[in-house]
């Protein structure tokens, strides 16, 4: 390669612009999340109601800790998975469960309103391959 080619390749290079994709962690083999409460269709009389949150074949871990086969979870409302080569956003959608909590009392308005559980690692990025639960629909009364 010519010198002027070089220096052009190491300028297109410089001014591409750079994804920042977190590291992923391997998720165990048959590693399954689940929501135990409440089951999919069900009416909740109140907003304030405790969601039940169940792992198999991996264990619950506070954020920050980095062992193999753990992670802890996130409460997805009302929202779709996130991008999963990145770190589960914390907002009103995404609720982090990062001391290792395997129930959380929430609150939601009256309506329809999807629940969907997914493990982060110790940097509340997705496990590779992605542990999440089957989307599940409630109704607040």
């Amino acid at each position: 390669m010519q010198r002027r080619e070089i220096l052009l390749a190491l300028a297109a290079a410089a001014l591409t612009p750079r994804l920042a994709f977190a590291e992923r962690t391997a998720s165990p083999p048959g590693a399954e999340v689940y929501i135990i409460w409440p089951p999919d269709g069900a009416t909740i009389p109140t907003g304030k109601f405790w969601v039940r949150m169940g792992l198999r074949n991996m264990g619950v871990c506070p954020k920050g800790i980095n062992r193999p086969n753990v992670g802890h979870h996130h409460v997805l409302v009302d929202t779709d998975l996130p991008p999963l080569d990145q770190p589960i956003p914390s907002d009103r959608n995404h609720l982090h469960f990062g001391a290792g909590e395997t129930e959380a009392r929430i609150e939601l308005p009256p309506g329809k309103h999807t629940l969907q559980l997914l493990m982060g690692d110790y940097n509340h990025v997705p496990h590779d391959p992605p542990v999440y639960s089957k989307k599940i629909t409630i109704t607040v009364k």
